[in-house]
């Protein structure tokens, strides 16, 4: 699967849809659609990088981004003062499934460790 042709890449593109909480000139972030938590969103980059391994030094405006992004979520839907968990899985064995970078915004509940 190339990078123009991901599902994040369609949502991006409004060829497929999703229910999204907020859009910026670089950023997306929309609810996972097998959520693991009561609250689950995902927030990526409008740019096709394909995971955080791929990020270079030109990337840091856009990471900052990223995460500014993931902390207005948290906000927006009231998980921001019970806490939250980021996470940017990396690769087969870290369980990523969609060559995209992305961070899934996790609450609503209390969050065990290790995470798996």
């Amino acid at each position: 699967m190339s990078e123009a042709d991901t599902i994040f890449s369609k949502i991006i593109r409004k060829e497929i849809p999703a229910d999204i909480i907020l859009e910026t000139e670089t950023v997306l972030a929309f609810r996972d659609i097998n959520p693991q938590a009561p609250v689950h969103i995902l927030v990526i980059p409008k740019e096709p990088i394909t995971g955080i391994a791929a990020v270079a030094a030109t990337h840091q405006v856009l990471l900052g981004d990223l995460l500014l992004a993931a902390n207005k979520v948290a906000e927006q839907e009231g998980i921001a003062g019970s806490g939250y968990r980021l996470v940017i899985n990396s690769g087969a064995d870290g369980g990523q499934e969609v060559p995209h970078l992305h961070i899934h915004v996790l609450g609503g509940r209390r969050m065990s460790w290790p995470p798996g």
